[in-house]
């Protein structure tokens, strides 16, 4: 089989990384577009919270274009046949997966209702989260924008192959996986 890359979008807390431990279980090497971000972070002695995380990347588009960080991962990514790209945010970084890989290029947009997103969240205790409800959403809302230099997740969906909505148990969620992940390998063998 050649390159197969899957790209994951969605929400903050949607279950995006746990789609990502169970892909790398399955032989997919797992990247994180975050982790550019968190890098750069490092390099300019930037706290790495999820704030000035979105900061940077918003500057970083700005100068560079809404596909920058993907141009960056993308050199990282060269010699690993099964791929999953987590934290995919933009459209103009799903055009350059899209791009670069054609039709071995899938998206999943993952979500699940915001009450379970908030307990995910406080469950995982990631420094930088949200620390109520309240900040929650206002961080939601930052996170949708129409700007191309921004964060575009409520657009990205729309450019998505599948969907997974994450609103029952983790083995329903691997079930989820798997069917999606068959509907995959039957389009690229």
């Amino acid at each position: 089989m050649s390159k197969l890359v899957i790209g994951l979008t969605g929400p903050n807390a949607a279950g995006k990384g746990e789609v990502c431990k169970y892909l790398s279980k399955k032989s997919f090497a797992v990247f994180s577009l975050s982790d550019i971000l968190r890098e750069v972070a490092a390099k300019k002695n930037v706290v790495a919270t999820r704030e000035n995380l979105v900061f940077l990347g918003n500057k970083l588009r700005m100068r560079y274009g809404s596909g920058y960080l993907a141009k960056q991962l993308l050199k990282k990514i060269g010699i690993y046949d099964k791929v999953v790209v987590d934290s995919i945010r933009t459209i103009g970084e799903i055009k350059e997966f899209k791009k670069k890989f054609k039709n071995k290029f899938f998206l999943i947009h993952i979500t699940a209702p915001k009450k379970i997103r908030y307990k995910f969240l406080k469950k995982r205790g990631r420094e930088g989260d949200p620390k109520s409800y309240k900040e929650f959403l206002e961080t939601e809302k930052r996170e949708c924008s129409n700007k191309k230099t921004q964060q575009q997740i409520h657009l990205c969906k729309n450019h998505a192959d599948f969907f997974i909505n994450n609103n029952s148990s983790l083995a329903r969620l691997h079930k989820k996986i798997d069917l999606v992940l068959s509907k995959i390998f039957s389009k690229v063998s």
